[in-house]
């Protein structure tokens, strides 16, 4: 039997599942259980400056302004290349993240460095 003429080609590499977290208020979040993906993950550390650098910027500085950057992984845009490693199932179908999900080892890290390349000359 000739299978390659009876079914496709699946280039999916990983489906998460979703597992539902409660919040201490009772609130409920869909997240994505992405344990596998992490194991396979290079980790990526973000430095976190130090309280003396701080400082030092803050007596140098003219204005000091506060952003609050609600949600800040749902501001980040997932790469093309990586899109096929974020798939999850839902009884509807196959779904890929294109924003940066909870759960992804380095997401932490991505943001406050995409903030520091955003305001480089500003900090």
């Amino acid at each position: 039997m000739d299978v390659s003429r009876k079914i496709g080609h699946n280039e999916i590499v990983e489906i998460t599942t979703l597992v539902l977290i409660t919040w201490n208020d009772g609130r409920y979040r869909l997240c994505g259980d992405f344990r596998v993906l992490n194991n396979y993950t290079k980790a990526d550390r973000y430095p976190i400056p130090t309280i003396p650098h701080s400082l030092d910027k803050l007596v140098k500085a003219k204005y000091i302004n506060k952003m609050d950057c609600m949600k800040g992984f749902h501001q980040s845009r997932v790469g093309p290349n990586y899109l096929k490693l974020l798939r999850t199932i839902f009884h509807m179908g196959i779904y890929e993240y294109i924003i940066m999900p909870f759960g992804i080892k380095n997401s932490p890290a991505h943001f406050p460095g995409i903030m520091d390349t955003i305001f480089q000359e500003d900090i």
